[in-house]
Parts: C-alpha cells; sequence; structure tokens
C-alpha cells in the first residue's frame, strides 16, 4: 500500500531568522541528502515537503504589513516583494533537493490558491496529485495569496499542507525545527499531545524566534491538533532537524519516540 507523508522543513531551520535571508548552507545540503537516503530506504513512499521562509519572506512580510491584508499600490509592491522573497528560497531549497538526487519539483502555493478572511478557499491540489503518481517530491513553501476580504494576504506552510490533506490524505505530517519537540514548563519534550491534554502544556507554549509573522509554537500545535481532529488517521510529529539523521529516522521509522507526537485522542496505539 502505498504510503503519503508530509515534511515541512521549518524556516528556522533552513533560515538564520535573526538574519536577512540568510540561508543556512551548513544544514540545507544534509537535509537534503536525509531526504534522499529515506527515499531510497522507502520506494514507494510518497512525498510532499514544504518549507517556512525564515529571514526571507517573513522579514518582508513584517515590513509590509501583508499577513494582515493589502489595501495600497505599496502594499501590493510589498506583496509582490514577500512572494518574491519566498520563491527565492524556494528555488535554494528546490536545488539542493535535486543537488541530493531527489526528484523535487516546486509548485507555487499562490499560482491558485485563493483565501477568505486569511483562510485558504480554493487551491490547486490536482498537480500535487499529479507529480506524486509520476514519482516526483513536490516542494511547496509558505507564500503569498490572494484574499477576497484582506486582498492579499500569507499563508504558511502548515495551511498549505494542511489544506492538500483534504485532498491527499497523509499518514503523517512531519515538522523538523530547531528544537527537540514541544516543551514543557520544565524544557522537557511532551512526547504525546492530544486535544485531552493540551491545556496542561499551553502554557509553557511561547513564540517563535527570530520573526514569524504566521504565529509560534502555540498557534502551531493548536492548528495540528485541529487537523488530526478532521483528519484521524493522520499524526504529527515535531521534532529537530538539527540533529543529523532525524529527518531520514522520522521519513522511516516515523513512530518510534522521536520529538512530540500530536494526534487523535480516539486513535489505536499502532502508529505506522
Amino acid at each position: 500500500m502505498v504510503e503519503r507523508y508530509f515534511l515541512k522543513l521549518g524556516g528556522s531551520l533552513v533560515t538564520d531568522k535573526r538574519g536577512v535571508e540568510a540561508v543556512r548552507m551548513d544544514v540545507l545540503p544534509r537535509l537534503a541528502a536525509e531526504i534522499q537516503a529515506a527515499l531510497v530506504a522507502r520506494p514507494g513512499l510518497q512525498l510532499v515537503v514544504g518549507h517556512g521562509s525564515g529571514s526571507f519572506g517573513h522579514v518582508a512580510a513584517a515590513r509590509h504589513g501583508t499577513r494582515q491584508g493589502v489595501d495600497s499600490p505599496a502594499g501590493w509592491r510589498g506583496f509582490a516583494e514577500v512572494g518574491d522573497a519566498a520563491a527565492r528560497l524556494n528555488r535554494l531549497v528546490t536545488g539542493a533537493l535535486l543537488a541530493a538526487g531527489v526528484p523535487a519539483v516546486s509548485l507555487a502555493p499562490s499560482a491558485s490558491a485563493v483565501c477568505a478572511d486569511g483562510v485558504i478557499q480554493s487551491m490547486a491540489t490536482r498537480p500535487v496529485r499529479l507529480a506524486l503518481a509520476r514519482g516526483l517530491v513536490p516542494v511547496v513553501y509558505g507564500d503569498v495569496a490572494f484574499d477576497t476580504v484582506r486582498g492579499g494576504t500569507i499563508i504558511s506552510t502548515e495551511e498549505v499542507l494542511s489544506y492538500l490533506a483534504n485532498d491527499l490524505p497523509a499518514a503523517w505530517l512531519l515538522l523538523a525545527g530547531e528544537t527537540d519537540g514541544v516543551y514543557d514548563l520544565q524544557q522537557k519534550v511532551v512526547p504525546l499531545i492530544t486535544r485531552a491534554s493540551f491545556a496542561g502544556v499551553a502554557a509553557a507554549l511561547g513564540g517563535s524566534r527570530g520573526t514569524d509573522v504566521t504565529g509560534g509554537m502555540a498557534s502551531k500545535v493548536q492548528a495540528m491538533l485541529a487537523l488530526v481532529d478532521a483528519h484521524p488517521g493522520l499524526s504529527v510529529g515535531v521534532f529537530s532537524g538539527l540533529v543529523p539523521g532525524n529527518v531520514t529516522q522520522m521519513l522511516t521509522r516515523p513512530g518510534a519516540g522521536l520529538g512530540t507526537l500530536i494526534r487523535d485522542e480516539t486513535e489505536g496505539q499502532q502508529l505506522s
């Protein structure tokens, strides 16, 4: 049976978010090589890769306030600049994947996504499905989008992947970032978060390091809980991509206890 995974490479993982358009060239090629190693080990795996904008799109977006809306010529100029910055990073990520042997193809969300007050209403999913059927690895990313209420906005990588999950059910959404998982107040990794247990860890969840216009860890965990509520067969893993080997391990053995697992509390204990 074909399995489908979504992997998000966090913006803070592939770039230094405290700088401006600063790619972590000591990290990105290694991540690409680890993805290729996992695909070799699991030739039947269908994989969609997404990445954050980090010190590319987020910096420009914060300067122009694009997430909140666009309603002036200067704002639309900013909208275009944010989209260009996000696409520049995407070319670097896609290039690194190709260099490592991954058959990556870039699919820009802004080409088809339409939002209403910040929520994606429509976005082309057929190109992603066709790419997967042909053995390719689609690469999506946080991007600008037209919005029927705000004029323009920004959609995060998690929002893009969440929308894709409606049409392309996945077994796992793996979030590779800087931290070992979701931390509690004692700075220890929380191994499991469900809707019932979220209140107990919510107080410990802070924002993101550097500039992030799409929210920090608290908003991301809430979004992932909503996603697994909507898709009971989906599990989410939050883990560090800074540790060599973690990406390959999560793509080959995602239920092996690495990082934080977010899942529906009614789901059984047998995780693929």
